[in-house]
Order: C-alpha cells, then sequence, then structure tokens
C-alpha cells in the first residue's frame, strides 16, 4: 500500500475554458465514483484529528500507527484526485491513489475545550490522529475520502465517508473574516469571490442578460489560507448576470462540475436561475428620494414594539384599489391611495410601530414567470371542489408562504413587477419600506436561516453544491437533518453563521430594516444570534430589534450541540422568543390538535368549564379553570421567570417554579425578551379556532367580542404585543390549519370589511381531512360568519386598543424590577373569580406613565360579573379617555360597567374589557 500525499497547490488554469460550459446542464459528472460508501460516519474534528463511528474493537491498542501489532485494527485515510475507490470488506481497498495512515488518541481529554463542547454529541468511539502539515492537508480535503478500518493483513473490516466541517472550520478561519464574497462592481473592474475550499477547480460565466448564452468565462484562482477562490474582470459589469462552475467531489456521485449560482447575491434573474451583478450603491437601483428618506424614530425600549404581521401577496392581491400591474407585489405599498393602505395608515395613527413581512428573501416554491392563479369554482360553504382546484395547481400557482430560502441576500422576484430585471426588485422593495416608513412604520423581516429549500445535487441547491457537506447539519450517518421540514443548515459552522450574519446586516444596511422575526430561532446557537445582534446594531448605527421562534426540538434539543437560541437559554440577550404559555391558555389545546381535539381542548377565551361546547371533558371542572388562569397571567406579566404571582392554591410562587408541560412557565429575564400574541400566520386564525370551540349557540357579534379581548390579553400583557395581519378583521381561512401553500383563495384579506371568508369551501385534506367531520358542519352554518358591521367593530376595537397601549409606558415596562414593582393581579388565589382577569399598574414616578394608576379588567363570561377588590376602595377611578371618546368601538364598557368606590366593587359586562385609570 503506498503511503504517500499530493502536493497542496492547484495546477494552472487552462489559456482557455471551453465557453459551452456555462450553458450546459446545472451539473456535469466529470468522473463516477459510486463504489465509495454513500453514507459519511466519520467526523472530522479539527484539521488533526478524526472520530470513527461506534467503539473501537477488543485489543485495539492506543497511540499506534497502523500496523504497530500484529492483532491490531488498523486505520487509513484513503484518498483519489479522480474518485473511485472501492472499499469491499474483506477485500484490500482498490483506486485509492494513497492513503494516511493514522493514529489512535489515547485521552480525549487532550483535545482542545472547544473541540469537545462542540462535539459532544457524538456517540464514543476511536479518536484519531493524523499528522500532515497544512499544505498537504488542503490538497487532501479536495479529493475524494474515505475512512478505513482493516486488519493487519490490509482487509477492509469497515468503511465509511467522512463529515469535513470540523476540519474546513479550523484550517480555513480566516476565511470567516475575509472581505469580498460576491461578486462588486467598479468603475473599472468587477472582483468576483466564492469560499469554496474542497473544489478542484473553479470559474465564472458571465451572461449579458437574464437569458442569451454566456459572453464570458474567467477562471478563479484559490486562495489556500482562506479556501476563497477569485478573480477581477477589468471592466465594470453592473447590470449583467453570473453563474459559478465549480468542480468539487460529491460523496456518492463522484467529480462534479456543478453551474450554481453565488451564495451572496444581491439579486438574481427569472427564478434565480442566474444572479445579478450590483452595486447596491449605485444610484439607478434607488428609487426617488430614497437617500433622503426619513425612517421612524428609534424605540425606547423593545417593549414598545407592537408588530403587525403580513404576507405582501395577502395585502394587495384582492384590493380593487390598488393599481392591477403593483397587486401581489411590492408596489402596492406605494399606492397611497388604496384602501390597504389606509388601514395601515390607521393602525399606524393608532399606535401600531412595525410592520412585520413574512419572507421577502428569494424562495424556491413560486414560479416567477408564469405562475397562474386558478380560478376557483363557486361551491357551498363545506364544499371539497375549492380546494381541490387550489391543490392542483399549488405548484404552479403565485402562492406560497415563503418559508423555503432559496437566496438568503436578494428580493424575491415573485413580488416583483419584472423578475427578468434583478435592478427592478431592488428598487421595488426599497420602494416598498419608503413607502412604509412614510407611515411612520417601521419595517421588519421574517427571516429563515435554520434551513434551505434543497440540498445535495437538487438544480435549486446553492450552498451543497459549491461545498459539499459542509452548510447543512447532518446526522450520525452523514445524512441532512430534516426536524425543521428541510434541509436544516448548520449555523454552527463558521461559514454558515456568516453567511447569516452577513445577509442580516445586508438587509439592514442597504434596504434599511428595523427589526427581525427569526424563524425557528431555537435550531441557531446563541453565541451566532448575539454576534449577528452587534454586527446589524453596528450597520445600522441604531438597535435592531430580534425577535423569533425560540422552540426547543429536534437534534439540537436541549442544547445537545450548541447553547441554543431558544426560550430557556437566551436569559439575558435582549433577543425575544414568541411566548406558547398565554398563547396556549387562552386559545386551548395545542397546535398540533385534530379532528375532536380541536373541539374538546377549549381555552380560557372560548369556554373553558365557564361554556362548554358539546365535546368539552365534563370531568374539567374549578381546578382547570383555575390553572389556565394563571398560566394567562404569566403571559400578563412578561413571562418573567422571577415574577412572583399567587397561584390558584394560594401560594407565592416565582413564575419559573409553575409548570407549563414540564417547563418552566416563566423563563425571560426581561420584558423585551418575550413576544405576545394569540395568531399569527401558523395554526387557525383565533377566528377559525373559535369556530371550532365556542359553544355552536354563541352568535356571530359574541365571536367578534371574543376576538376582542384575545387582542386585549395581547395589548395588555408585559413584552413586544404580536398581531396576524386580518385578527382585527375576524380573518378566516376557512378554518385551515396551515395555509403556507393553500392559493391566493384561503388566504385573502378584505380591506372593504365586507367579508372575513369563512366557509369559503372545504380546507385543503392535506393537514386538515382528518378535522373534516368537525369543520363541514361549522363552515355549513351561516350564523357563525359575521356580519360587516362585526367586522368593523373588531376592525375598530385593535385601534382603540393600541391607542390604549401607546397612552402610558406602564404596558412596556422595560425591566423586570419594574414589573415586578407596578404590576399586581388583585384577583388571585383559590377564592378569586376566575372569569374576569384585573391587572393593576402603579405609575407614580414613572416616566411616560400618563396616569397614576391603571386597572384592567377582562371579562371573558358570557354573563356580566361582579367583582370586590378590596385593595382598590376608595379610589377615584375613570374609564380610561379612549373608552370614554365618542368614536370608541365598544360602547358597553361606557353604558354597562359600573364601580362603586366604597365597596371597591366593579361591574364588568358580557366578554368586555374595561380600562380603569385614576389621575
Amino acid at each position: 500500500m503506498a503511503l504517500w500525499l499530493p502536493a497542496g497547490g492547484v495546477a494552472a488554469a487552462p489559456a482557455a475554458l471551453p465557453l459551452a460550459d456555462c450553458d450546459a446542464g446545472f451539473q456535469s459528472v466529470l468522473v463516477a465514483d459510486r463504489d465509495a460508501p454513500v453514507e459519511a460516519r466519520g467526523i472530522w474534528l479539527d484539521r488533526r484529528t478524526l472520530r470513527w463511528p461506534g467503539p473501537a474493537p477488543a485489543g485495539t491498542a492506543v497511540d499506534r500507527p497502523a500496523g504497530a501489532g500484529a492483532s491490531t485494527p488498523r486505520y487509513a485515510l484513503y484518498y483519489a484526485d479522480g474518485g473511485g475507490i472501492r472499499a469491499v470488506g474483506g477485500r484490500e481497498v482498490e483506486g485509492a491513489d494513497g492513503a494516511i495512515p493514522l493514529h489512535i488518541l489515547a485521552d480525549d481529554r487532550s483535545l482542545p475545550d472547544g473541540v469537545r463542547r462542540r462535539f459532544a454529541h457524538l456517540a464514543p468511539g476511536p479518536t484519531l490522529t493524523l499528522d500532515l502539515d497544512d499544505v498537504r492537508l488542503r490538497g487532501l480535503l479536495r479529493q475524494s475520502l474515505v475512512l478505513v478500518q482493516h486488519d493487519q493483513a490490509g482487509r477492509v473490516l469497515r468503511a465509511t465517508g467522512l463529515q469535513l466541517p470540523g476540519a474546513l472550520d479550523d484550517l480555513y478561519a480566516a476565511a470567516a473574516d475575509e472581505p469580498g464574497l460576491g461578486a462588486h462592481p467598479t468603475a473599472t473592474a468587477t472582483s468576483f469571490a466564492l469560499w469554496a475550499p474542497t473544489a478542484t477547480a473553479a470559474s465564472v460565466c458571465v451572461y449579458a442578460d437574464d437569458s442569451r448564452q454566456a459572453w464570458k468565462r474567467e477562471p478563479l484562482r484559490l486562495d489556500p489560507a482562506t479556501g476563497v477562490w477569485a478573480a477581477t474582470v477589468p471592466a465594470d459589469l453592473r447590470g449583467r448576470y453570473y453563474t459559478y462552475l465549480v468542480d468539487v467531489h460529491v460523496r456518492g456521485t463522484g467529480l462534479v462540475r456543478n453551474r450554481v449560482t453565488d451564495p451572496y447575491s444581491v439579486s438574481l434573474g427569472t427564478d434565480s436561475r442566474r444572479s445579478f451583478i450590483a452595486d447596491l450603491d449605485d444610484p439607478a437601483l434607488k428609487p426617488a428620494g430614497w437617500d433622503a428618506a426619513p425612517r421612524p424614530a428609534t424605540l425606547r425600549a423593545q417593549t414598545d414594539m407592537s408588530i403587525y404581521e403580513l404576507h405582501v401577496r395577502d395585502f394587495s392581491i384582492a384590493d380593487a384599489t390598488v393599481e392591477p400591474a403593483h397587486r401581489g407585489k411590492y408596489l402596492a405599498f406605494t399606492d397611497g391611495g388604496s384602501a390597504g393602505m389606509a388601514h395601515l395608515h390607521a393602525l399606524a395613527k393608532a399606535g401600531l410601530t412595525d410592520l412585520h413581512l413574512l419572507p421577502v428573501y428569494d424562495f424556491g416554491s413560486v414560479p416567477e414567470a408564469g405562475c397562474v392563479t386558478p380560478q376557483v369554482p363557486q361551491a357551498a360553504a363545506d364544499s371539497p371542489s375549492q380546494q381541490a382546484t387550489v391543490m392542483a395547481h399549488a405548484a404552479q400557482d403565485c402562492f406560497n408562504w415563503g418559508y423555503d430560502p432559496f437566496h438568503f441576500n436578494a428580493p424575491e422576484g415573485s413580488y416583483a413587477t419584472d423578475p427578468a430585471d434583478g435592478a427592478a426588485r431592488v428598487r421595488e422593495f426599497r420602494a416598498m419600506v419608503m413607502a412604509l416608513h412614510a407611515l411612520g412604520l417601521r419595517v421588519g423581516m421574517d427571516v429563515v436561516y435554520n434551513h434551505t429549500f434543497a440540498a445535495g445535487q437538487d438544480e435549486r441547491s446553492v450552498l451543497d453544491r459549491i461545498v459539499p457537506g459542509y452548510y447543512h447539519r447532518l446526522d450520525a450517518d452523514g445524512r441532512i437533518e430534516r426536524s425543521t421540514c428541510c434541509e436544516n443548515t448548520a449555523t454552527e459552522h463558521r461559514m454558515m453563521a456568516r453567511l447569516m450574519v452577513d445577509s442580516a446586516e445586508l438587509w439592514v444596511r442597504h434596504y434599511r430594516i428595523d427589526s427581525f422575526r427569526f424563524d425557528l430561532m431555537g435550531h441557531q446557537p446563541r453565541a451566532a444570534m448575539e454576534a449577528l445582534q452587534r454586527r446589524v446594531d453596528a450597520a445600522a448605527g441604531r438597535h435592531v430589534q430580534l425577535i423569533g421562534e425560540g422552540w426547543n426540538f429536534g437534534e439540537v434539543a436541549d442544547g445537545a450541540r450548541f447553547v441554543q437560541a431558544s426560550q430557556l437559554s437566551l436569559g439575558g440577550s435582549g433577543i425575544g422568543t414568541f411566548s406558547d404559555r398565554a398563547r396556549d391558555a387562552l386559545r386551548g389545546g395545542g397546535p398540533g390538535d385534530s379532528g375532536a381535539d380541536k373541539v374538546a381542548r377549549q381555552g380560557y377565551l372560548n369556554g373553558l368549564v365557564y361554556a362548554p361546547n358539546e365535546l368539552a371533558d365534563p370531568a374539567l371542572g374549578r381546578a382547570e379553570l383555575l390553572r389556565s388562569a394563571d398560566l394567562v397571567r404569566v403571559g400578563l406579566a412578561g413571562t418573567l421567570r422571577d415574577y412572583v404571582l399567587t397561584t390558584a392554591d394560594g401560594s407565592a410562587r416565582a413564575l419559573h417554579e409553575i409548570d407549563y408541560n414540564g417547563q418552566p412557565a416563566g423563563y425571560s429575564h426581561a420584558p423585551g425578551e418575550v413576544v405576545n400574541y394569540v395568531e399569527n400566520h401558523d395554526n387557525e386564525t383565533l377566528f377559525d379556532l373559535n369556530a371550532f370551540r365556542l359553544p355552536r349557540d354563541t352568535t356571530a357579534h359574541d365571536r367578534a367580542r371574543v376576538q376582542v379581548l384575545g387582542m386585549a390579553f395581547t395589548a395588555f400583557s408585559q413584552g413586544v404585543a404580536y398581531f396576524h395581519a386580518g385578527i382585527d378583521t375576524l380573518r378566516s381561512k376557512s378554518m385551515d390549519r396551515n395555509s403556507f401553500d393553500s392559493g391566493d383563495w384561503f388566504n385573502r384579506l378584505d380591506w372593504t370589511y365586507g367579508d372575513n371568508h369563512f366557509g369559503t369551501g372545504l380546507p385543503p385534506a392535506s393537514g386538515n381531512k382528518p378535522s373534516w367531520p368537525w369543520i363541514a358542519p361549522r363552515l355549513a352554518d351561516a350564523s357563525i360568519r359575521p356580519s360587516p358591521t362585526d367586522i368593523a367593530f373588531a376592525r375598530d376595537a385593535l385601534r382603540d386598543l393600541l391607542r390604549i397601549r401607546a397612552s402610558s409606558s406602564l404596558f412596556r415596562l422595560g425591566e423586570a424590577a419594574e414589573v415586578s414593582r407596578r404590576l399586581t393581579f388583585p384577583n388571585t388565589g383559590p377564592a378569586q373569580n376566575a372569569l374576569v382577569m384585573a391587572g393593576h399598574l402603579e405609575g407614580r414616578g414613572l416616566a411616560g406613565a400618563g396616569f397614576e394608576e391603571i386597572l384592567y379588567l377582562i371579562n371573558v363570561s358570557p354573563q356580566a360579573q361582579v367583582l370586590d377588590l378590596p385593595t382598590e376602595r376608595g379610589k377615584r377611578y375613570a374609564l380610561h379617555p379612549v373608552l370614554l371618546s365618542a368614536g370608541t368601538a365598544d360602547t358597553r364598557p361606557r353604558d354597562e360597567a359600573g364601580f362603586d368606590p366604597e365597596r371597591g366593587r366593579f361591574t364588568v359586562p358580557p366578554r368586555t374589557a374595561v380600562v380603569y385609570v385614576l389621575e
């Protein structure tokens, strides 16, 4: 067996590269390598060490080279420049160019602390070392590799491929700070830079436009210290398009030439086939007035955020007041006279601070050219024909939520008026931001760095076709983890973390994004999120608010691979996470409910114990209602871990001592670290969930009142207030639990306020069919459907709630100590009236309080409730000025609420939120 290594240098590029390769297929297999192992169970820990999968066989000696004992199994790393390694059990390895002997490390404790922490999740097994200088190691990593255990005669016992990220992160650490990735044009030259350390060759193809054949192919040269391939063309190529050709070994395939777009693309052509060359500071990419356009003021604290979550296409596709060419596009937000913009303007005037847009980066699920809008038949309210038509066109229609990232740094093309023009989507995205800023609304982006649309050798895979096996998180066999639904990225790897941070900085710097919502943020390391926070703040010259989904699940759960950016791991970071504590208590059940549980599992808002529906468990009693009420108070108190609450049993307990499904109910260290909501794009809208859970004889107006109470709990809770677009118009998706691909039909918004679209057909079978027996009779029940008067009531009620929240900093306290000092719940313990939620806020000495005291009372019952609060006797309370105003949405507080100061007795009307103030 030969023991030699290739030199680390890269062969000089040929004098002329074939231009035809630029227009060939997206992949060409140069050398097939189908005999090598497909799995990759060997783990490269750093540049000098590897982990063998599983325990060492009995009798294995440590710290000995291969062949050091007659009965000692040996380990070697086989390599082949052109692939073709065959490692068959019981036979000698064939087709390799050579092998490197490996030694077994005597004690893993000698590994660097960072390496041991990073790979603590690995199963036990021998740790192997190799003795190579960096130059030769770089050459080795650009070849086909197989890790082999063989006997003393050289026969294969076991063989596996390798996972490379540990070695790449160690060997190419300098790449994390290497500037200039992507394409950068100037007046005299255009530079290209691509990180591809395992590639054997790379070149860039340049195209005149989105469709014509390439007119130039330029070889890239490798910087061995960083793994960056780069070239400079002595011409200003802005406005042109490009792709890369990357020759790289792909496990299970061979040496492949991939034609691929740039991970650092700032814009693209149609359907993301080609990257667009642009200088984002170019005046030609700025809408008129961009440089001088004002921005909304910086927020005093994260708790000042009140957010409206909106999908770009939903906003305008059905709005007849929008210019036809702008419907469903970025430019709809520039039609200042539209009904939709009037709606947003009214919310901004009432106190809304942020508009959060569902994904607007380039995503892969919508055809940017030739997408269709199916003609959905008019049919019965409970008919399956509507969903059948929608789903028959789902792959070709113009709708998707967009949680399937294709290119993180480029605007989505289906929202541009011309997806073939890479400049148009940049200008039009900026025009949208300008228009929203002009309303006084800050603009937030929903970003999805936790997975990609595709991976491997799929045509729509970008990252994995440039550095195979690096950007995604792998399981023990080398398969990509998919716990987030799609191909999980690995932001614990240095260059994936860099891509995420660079991307967020780009959106802040070049598009003036004010805040971010991170999808499945718990799959990111806390350290990466904190690095991102520092970068975006520096880029913006102000604090950029970060919130996200801190759910704890999958292969990273409970800190298995790193300290996560999850609910229980972000304390003290200032980054906010969505809280499911009060959400579930208010709505009832959980997001995974189906079938009869959709009806039976009522929540505090929709009748738990006090207004049971036909499937409610008769065994549930007052104890369950009290438990739910305590979890609602957890939300009102900002889910603060150390806030002390008198609970249903009369004991005083810190919120982290209260159980929530086996977790501490209170987890945040500051109120800005929690996001409160009762509805967002995921799962059923609140109206639809209440259609399941409210008693069937609940009137349409009372259903609207319950919706308003849900918004009131969000508005009055300490922390960030988060509202889903249309919650204020009783939005229905015809009871669809997951409308991400359900087309325009099931995602409509009506800014004329004439219809909420309840009862417009059975929702798509996928995810809903098991619940159809309970959905159909409700959709067919015309009494559930609201009138325009009901819709207007809810619309105006949210504006009143926003005014009340904005009127006093008491609803937006920034410090945990201030919440503990100023917020009390006077109606708690075993003797409480559990149907009325009462919160008292002490305003004396607080800047912006506006009032000496505030008392809010929320009665969820269908009957008026009387509440005696001895602590409030003798006070001169008056209704909040918003509730006394002539235009207030809900007249019940003014007409029916009562307060007897001598007894401290309050009469709260049915299903009503009342706010009293002491001036």
